[in-house]
């Protein structure tokens, strides 16, 4: 019978190379997030506003209708309207 907690230690070094080349890979792509937003920016493009449009373009059309509809209230709330 195999305990099912019994790790070598050449399988946890696997995991954990793994887990540091994704890593790696990670703050590569971020590192290439940063250059073309820095490229828009030189452009002339409002980056604040490409980062807001990244970020709608992620949610489907029903959730940005929800956000905005709650987002729209507060707003009446607070008399910013």
């Amino acid at each position: 019978m195999t305990d099912p907690y019994n790790v070598t230690a050449d399988e946890l070094r696997q995991f954990i190379e793994r887990i540091e080349h994704l890593e790696a890979e990670k703050k590569d792509i971020g590192e290439q997030v940063k250059e073309v937003y820095a490229e828009l920016k030189g452009r002339g493009y409002d980056s604040k506003a490409i980062r807001k449009l990244v970020t709608l373009r992620k949610k489907s059309a029903d959730e940005r209708q929800e956000e905005d509809a709650i987002l729209e209230l507060y707003k009446q709330a607070l008399g910013m309207v």
